[in-house]
């Protein structure tokens, strides 16, 4: 009995620790010589969950549900029961979630008012966010936050305002709903929750910050997630979400070794816990990204079938790895899908640049127009300065393909602006090319002399070999050793530049729009580093290429 008694409170002070791997075998252990109470088993569940022991932590769950059943404690009951239908919910057990949620509410049938009633509240948020109904669900999430004020319980108060910030920023109200989500982060950063729902505050806060292109924020939280992973070793549970949701920061802010580093961690080693399977496709995503805006195609097109195969879906990356090889009959049948199926703002939002750059390369300008103004009216709503920059590039791409370049200039200097602000630099060097084409068609040789020189010197660092190419300053992939950089089709445009032919002409003959021609020769002036017809003519003849 000594002995059990001391396995016990070893259990109990190493959960109460965040020794997670110690309070799992402590509380086991004591649990084999003698069945634990309620609350040690659901110690010794919670301590399993954050292992990414799963069938352990319901196991655990399950067992307390019923000996508090047996006790008379209905309430307690009750939470077991919440937990589990969450679990199961998150693995995609629809069925089993269903069946959990409903005999919790059947037992508090004959109860008097308790806690658990708001906690039985999140699912019913869930199914109203899942179905889009933002309105529906922020007024579910504050009346669970009233019921955890009343009862002063920290969990469901401030895991219900956090969902309350969410609903707000679907609707729209950006500074409402990011106040609640900040004052959720002082709680979160000063312990008031507890391990189990800290996590998943930081998880859930991260994605919709991201989801909302609200990119500073999520910056804040993923150090604050990271520093309290670090916090606990021993924790597995959150450790995979939260190094990719470090990658998709560190890839904006252009480590990108250490983002693809940082998801090949999350990928092959932190695959226990639902958390983390789904975090597995995240991270196979984030991977392609990487390979992708490297060049290196084939580990890119590797890493979007890893996703896909983890359900997660490889658009619009696999598209713009498919234009890039040449590919865009293939990469536009893809945008053009995924655009089609999605149907809320902010998930259109994450497809129309690709789908807007896209367009525009197989030459279907109305549509790269139309994606351009929904953009706009998306980031208009939003008020994301992230999304601001995302239709500014749109909107100025398509001025350009369009001969407008002094619109263009003006919302491309705009797009390279905001993401500077943002500390993305890839971002702001693909719109200071677009800038450098725009000033270069106005005549302002000297500006475009600066705009691409900044451009290529950022491409340089990050290793980004395809945007390199395209600016001049190595050949592309693929490419012979004497074609510059240039494409086959860009090749014909550059000899009959040099022939003396009209963008009329040269349209006529190759068979396509006026438009695609002043396309090529905008991709021809920045790959050869020149800015006039006559130079591209002159570098033609000096090198070859006629």
């Amino acid at each position: 009995m000594p002995s059990e008694l001391a396995e016990l409170e070893r259990g109990r002070a190493a959960y109460a620790g965040g020794a997670w791997r110690d309070a799992f075998e402590a509380l086991s252990s004591a649990d084999r010589a003698a069945p634990l109470a309620p609350e040690d088993l659901e110690l010794l569940a919670r301590a399993g969950y954050m292992l990414g022991r799963d069938d352990d932590y319901v196991d655990g769950l399950e067992r307390a549900h019923r000996a508090h059943l047996d006790a008379g404690d209905v309430p307690p009951a009750v939470r077991c029961a919440f937990w589990i239908g969450h679990n199961m919910l998150f693995r995609g057990d629809q069925a089993r979630a269903s069946g959990w949620f409903a005999r919790a509410e059947r037992l508090l049938e004959g109860e008097s008012d308790c806690v658990e009633r708001g906690y039985l509240l999140i699912p019913v948020w869930l199914m109203q966010l899942a179905e889009g109904d933002s309105d529906a669900a922020c007024e579910t999430a504050a009346e669970a936050a009233a019921i955890g004020e009343r009862f002063g319980d920290a969990d469901l108060t401030w895991i219900a305002r956090d969902e309350q910030g969410r609903a707000l920023i679907q609707q729209g109200r950006i500074r409402e709903g990011l106040g609640l989500v900040d004052e959720v982060l002082v709680a979160a950063t000063a312990g008031e929750l507890s391990p189990i729902m800290t996590g998943i505050v930081y998880c859930n806060t991260i994605a919709f910050c991201q989801a909302a292109y609200e990119l500073r924020h999520a910056r804040e939280w993923t150090e604050a997630l990271t520093g309290w992973c670090e916090r606990q070793p021993e924790m597995v549970a959150h450790n995979g979400l939260c190094l990719v949701h470090r990658a998709e920061i560190m890839q904006l802010q252009g480590a990108w070794s250490d983002a693809l580093a940082e998801a090949r961690r999350a990928a092959e080693r932190f695959t226990d816990g639902v958390l983390n399977q789904l975090a597995c496709g995240k991270a196979h995503y984030r991977e392609g990204e990487v390979h992708r805006l490297r060049g290196e195609f084939g580990p890119a097109e590797d890493a979007y079938r890893q996703a896909s195969r983890c359900g997660f879906e490889p658009q619009p990356g696999l598209a713009l790895l498919r234009l890039a090889q040449d590919e865009g009959e293939k990469a536009a049948a893809a945008i053009r899908r995924a655009v089609g199926e999605t149907t809320r703002p902010l998930g259109r939002a994450a497809l129309l640049p690709a789908y807007v750059e896209i367009m525009l390369a197989v030459e279907e300008q109305d549509r790269a127009r139309a994606g351009s103004e929904e953009l706009d009216e998306i980031a208009e709503a939003q008020a994301s300065d992230a999304l601001r920059a995302m239709s500014a590039h749109a909107r100025g791409a398509v001025s350009l393909a369009e001969g407008d370049a002094q619109e263009a200039l003006v919302a491309l200097r705009r797009a390279a602006e905001i993401w500077q602000r943002l500390g993305a630099p890839y971002e702001s060097a693909r719109a200071r090319v677009l800038v450098g084409v725009a000033c270069e068609t106005l005549g302002d040789v000297d500006a475009t002399t600066l705009e691409m020189e900044a451009a290529r010197g950022v491409f340089a660092e990050l290793g980004a070999a395809p945007d390199l190419a395209r600016t001049g300053a190595e050949p592309a992939a693929g490419a012979g050793a004497g074609s510059h950089g240039l494409t086959g089709r860009e090749l014909e445009v550059l000899r009959l530049v040099a022939a003396g032919r009209s963008n009329r002409a040269i349209a006529e003959e190759l068979v396509i729009s006026e438009h695609t021609v002043a396309r090529h020769l905008q991709n021809i002036f920045a790959k050869l580093g020149v800015s006039s017809r006559t130079a591209a003519g002159a570098f033609a003849f000096e090198h070859d290429l006629v």
